[in-house]
């Protein structure tokens, strides 16, 4: 698309924007309900798309994808009245007599970028939110996951105004386009470098801006841990989608004394998760480009391998690959994996553990496996991090019940189920003056007796 199509197009979104049908909670509604309906009118085709971009098996597609976005607007629908009615709050003695209010108003036109690992989750997720707060959308998908872009992009052709809702596909030059354009709310998935871009766009207009970015997650394995549930649940989140997930664990930090016991469980476990090779074929996701597969087949190179280490380039596969004897300092510590790579750092002091992940930026999730309430309350008050799990990996981002994003290099803002209400709605906050009563204190001229009075009053 040209730059100046994309001109035109935002500035409908724009005009249908400004015409307030947006604004009712009755259009509101209306507008998730057809997003839903949707979903399942299109079930099998983003299933057959996401099996086409990345060899995604269908369970994990609805898991990941389908179920996800689908509990989002369930839990939007549940609660929009009640997040949209005005809230409020106390108002100090000092403003006597008046009233304090909050009002939620929809920013206007939100751009939503979304990226390539999660294609329909990340776009659609983030739009249930835009739409519940009143606002228009304009998406652009990954160009990374073609057959999946495509999709959506018929979805939302199929289902809304497109001067409601709509979707740009392409490339670098219809993102440099896109991010030329005045927008009232930007919300970016993506990589961090790219993420800097998009800031550094947005600050042109001064439009606020969501960065959900990723980073080097580590997971915490002490020496109290249950071994087999770490393994397990360890290696669930790095070979989901891949390893191609923002918090996916990145490295394991595991206390000397169980590690070796960690490596036998986490080979028990695999045997466990794929029993044959037909299985493995046609439920593990591949990695999504040529790109990608050389990148994680060069960060495996002379490391001590322990477990996997195969690859199938014709494929672009990498089974689970898990790495010893590694260091900070080792290539695969340089930058965040996403691919199915597992390095393990031993330590004997937790304090150590603790430093070393405060020593880098800020990761996007922190996963702890302890039975010791006093680690616990150490790495939780201690290091700086997104969000996690005590005892397992992922699934803290798989609920409406709390807000997921990161902090620092790891991102800012945050979203699903309130959460999305809030990002995509600028908080009005109105004081009512009453017109009965007007105290004089505040007025010239000023007096020594007044300012006393100001002094106790405030």
């Amino acid at each position: 698309m040209k730059k100046e199509d994309i001109a035109v197009l935002v500035q409908k979104t724009s005009a249908f924007f400004a015409s307030n049908a947006t604004q009712s909670y009755q259009f509101r509604v209306e507008q998730l309900h057809k997003l839903e309906a949707a979903l399942d009118r299109y079930e099998q085709r983003i299933s057959d798309a996401l099996y086409k971009d990345l060899y995604k098996a269908p369970m994990e597609t609805y898991m990941t994808e389908i179920g996800m976005v689908r509990e989002e607007i369930r839990f939007l629908l549940n609660h929009l009245k009640k997040l949209m009615k005005p809230k409020r709050v106390r108002t100090p003695l000092s403003h006597f007599p008046a009233s304090s209010t909050l009002y939620y108003e929809p920013y206007g036109t939100v751009l939503i970028m979304s990226p390539w690992n999660y294609p329909v989750n990340l776009t659609l997720t983030p739009l249930a939110g835009a739409i519940a707060a009143g606002n228009c959308a304009v998406l652009k998908p990954s160009n990374y996951s073609p057959a999946t872009s495509h999709v959506i992009a018929e979805l939302i052709a199929e289902t809304f105004d497109p001067a409601f809702v709509t979707v740009v596909t392409g490339g670098r030059e219809e993102n440099t386009g896109l991010l030329e354009q005045k927008f009232d709310y930007i919300f970016f998935t993506g990589g961090t470098a790219v993420g800097k871009l998009v800031m550094e766009a947005a600050a042109r207009h001064l439009t606020p801006v969501t960065l959900e970015l990723g980073g080097k997650s580590p997971c915490i394995v002490d020496k109290t841990a249950d071994i087999k549930a770490a393994a397990k649940r360890i290696l669930f989140g790095k070979m989901l989608n891949g390893g191609q997930t923002c918090v996916a664990p990145d490295y394991v930090l595991i206390h000397q004394a169980v590690k070796d016991a960690f490596v036998e469980q986490c080979k028990i476990i695999l045997h466990e998760f794929l029993p044959t090779e037909a299985y493995t074929s046609c439920n593990m996701t591949r990695i999504v480009n040529s790109k990608h597969f050389e990148r994680l087949s060069t960060l495996i190179e002379g490391e001590k391998i322990v477990i996997g280490g195969e690859k199938d380039v014709r494929g672009r596969f990498i089974p689970l690959t898990v790495l010893d004897a590694v260091n900070f300092e080792s290539p695969v510590m340089q930058e965040e994996i996403f691919g199915p790579i597992l390095p393990l750092i031993t330590f004997t002091d937790l304090q150590w553990a603790a430093d070393q992940i405060r020593a880098r930026p800020k990761p996007l999730a922190l996963y702890l496996f302890t039975k010791d309430t006093a680690v616990e309350r150490k790495i939780l008050s201690e290091v700086s991090f997104g969000g996690g799990c005590i005892n397992d990996t992922i699934v803290h981002l798989a609920t409406p019940f709390m807000p997921f994003g990161g902090v620092g290099a790891s991102g800012m803002g945050s979203y699903h189920g309130k959460q999305s209400f809030y990002t995509f709605s600028h908080e009005k906050s109105i004081l009512k003056k009453s017109l009965l009563i007007d105290i004089p204190i505040r007025y010239h001229p000023y007096s020594e007796k007044n300012f006393n009075f100001l002094k106790k009053l405030m």
